[in-house]
């Protein structure tokens, strides 16, 4: 059921993510292929440009969803009053969401314009997300429990240890004798054994849960080394995007430029 509720939750993320963007390109095709210099006279100019009704609001709904997926990841990771607010991997997705969601509207924002210390901050917003993409193709790599900790060697011993005893407890199965069965001569031979479909289905459920278990347990240590050096090009660029975006918003608000509030 969790593993289900997590593909939903991919699902969903990536098509809210996708429609975003096919209304962003739909909306201001034709001003943002123009050239800079010849933007001013496109009939949407003022609301495009990123002190205009669209422009300042994608900045500050990207600001704001950027800084929600951030602060709420890191509360939920270490504030010990939330660690019972869902499981860690649903608030990474969440968190990879909204950060992709609010990068999204704040590259539409500068209407792909740079320049000055703006454009630090947004490569060093391009940095994060990018290394951020990255960060969670290695997380996936390393064998974590239910709540999102990392595993050690002795977990994953044991983990595996527990797929070979409901084998043995519930169907009686030896794990050695049908781990190294292909899929055909595995539905034969539970068949042999009067074992149900659905059976088959758990078995082989298991059989690749182990089968996982063991190719991870082989390169763990090396993955573990990969984030924890990952960290420290991350965290850096994270901060540095942070310090120019409050700089960046205090000198907006500085010279008055305001949006609906």
């Amino acid at each position: 059921m969790n593993r289900y509720l997590h593909t939903a939750l991919i699902t969903f993320y990536s098509v809210v993510t996708l429609a975003a963007l096919a209304v962003l390109i739909y909306v201001g095709r034709s001003y943002y292929s123009l050239p800079i210099e010849e933007r001013f006279f496109h009939p949407m100019y003022e609301m495009l440009k990123p002190s205009g009704y669209l422009g300042h609001g994608f900045g500050t709904t990207g600001t704001l969803l950027i800084l929600i997926g951030l602060f709420s990841y890191m509360a939920r990771k270490h504030l010990r009053i939330f660690w019972s607010w869902g499981l860690l991997k649903h608030w990474l997705e969440f968190h990879i969401f909204l950060c992709t969601l609010g990068t999204l509207l704040v590259v539409f924002h500068t209407t792909f314009k740079f320049g000055g210390i703006v454009s630090v901050g947004f490569w060093s917003l391009m940095i994060v997300w990018l290394s951020g993409l990255i960060g969670r193709f290695i997380y996936i790599q390393i064998p974590r429990s239910l709540e999102g900790q990392m595993l050690s060697l002795q977990d994953i011993n044991e983990k595996i240890e527990n797929l070979e005893a409901d084998l043995k407890e519930v169907y009686d199965l030896d794990f050695l004798e049908i781990r190294s069965l292909s899929l055909f001569k595995l539905r034969r031979y539970l068949k042999m054994r009067n074992l149900k479909n659905s059976d088959y289905q758990l078995v082989r459920h298991h059989l690749k849960e182990e089968k996982q278990l063991l190719k991870r347990m082989k390169r763990l240590e090396q993955m573990k080394r990969i984030f924890t050096t990952w960290h420290y090009a991350h965290l850096p660029f994270a901060l540095i995007m942070l310090l120019i975006m409050v700089i960046h918003v205090s000198v907006v608000l500085y010279l008055g430029y305001k949006w609906i509030f």
